[in-house]
């Protein structure tokens, strides 16, 4: 199954299809139970696609909210009930310590809890919020950050571990700016997000650094639509709102959200 599937993805995905086939080979040969860690959109696409070829084999995702990008997978015989099995997930709770302080960004957070040796695996979805952030974590690692973690930024916090059913979410919020693109090619249009020179644009692309709907694409010239989320390795994401029509000077009409 792993290898009909290599031919269709990136030959960085492929050791995941791997990994993938073997989980749903254990739990369909030897009724085996596999929870994951948490898997990024594009695991999620290529685990339920494997899956949907399985049978015998039964999956739930759960990463705390029903729009949750990263999830936890539980894979089972298909005959297993799965509504009631433990994901494991909890929430870390991360409040400021001094109120002034609360204009703390995702990024910020992510990289605190990075910084204490934590895979990025056994982390969910970051939620900032108004007065702190909510982190769905692994519950085995719950206790660790809780102890450890106190500082976010150089900004000293408050942590507590909460059930996942206590979790705040937030909506991913987006900062909107219109540009105008030769073409909506994704190297035009990266390099105008990124205000970076197409010449530059093009070594992190062809080197795998892009992704487009999370999947790598090493292609400049892919045309992206509306509703394409792309993200360049060290600057971000952003989502195409819309493509436009053409200026008077033959140029595309392109609103971008920038994910801050």
């Amino acid at each position: 199954m792993s290898k009909n599937i290599h031919e269709h993805v990136h030959p960085d995905e492929r050791e995941f299809v791997d990994r993938a086939s073997e989980w749903l080979e254990g739990a369909a040969r030897y009724h085996e139970l596999k929870l994951t860690d948490f898997l990024d959109p594009r695991q999620l696409q290529i685990l339920s696609m494997l899956a949907n070829s399985e049978p015998d084999v039964a999956i739930r995702l759960e990463g705390g909210t029903p729009q949750a990008e990263r999830c936890r997978a539980v894979i089972a015989p298909d005959y297993r009930d799965l509504g009631d099995e433990d994901m494991k997930l909890a929430v870390l709770s991360i409040t400021p310590a001094d109120s002034k302080f609360t204009e703390l960004a995702h990024g910020d957070y992510m990289g605190s809890v990075l910084g204490l040796g934590m895979k990025r695996a056994k982390i969910g979805d970051i939620h900032p919020r108004e007065d702190g952030c909510h982190i769905v974590v692994a519950a085995e690692i719950a206790d660790f950050l809780n102890l450890e973690l106190r500082q976010v930024h150089r900004v000293s916090v408050f942590t507590e571990v909460l059930p996942i059913n206590e979790l705040s979410a937030s909506e991913s919020e987006l900062a909107e700016t219109e540009l105008t693109v030769a073409s909506p090619r994704l190297d035009g249009i990266v390099s105008d997000v990124y205000r970076m020179s197409r010449a530059k644009i093009l070594a992190p692309i062809k080197a795998g650094r892009c992704r487009v709907n999370w999947k790598v694409e090493e292609d400049p010239s892919k045309t992206l639509r509306a509703g394409d989320t792309v993200s360049l390795q060290g600057f971000g994401r952003f989502r195409v709102l819309e493509i436009g029509d053409l200026t008077k000077k033959g140029r595309y009409r392109v609103r971008i959200g920038k994910f801050v």
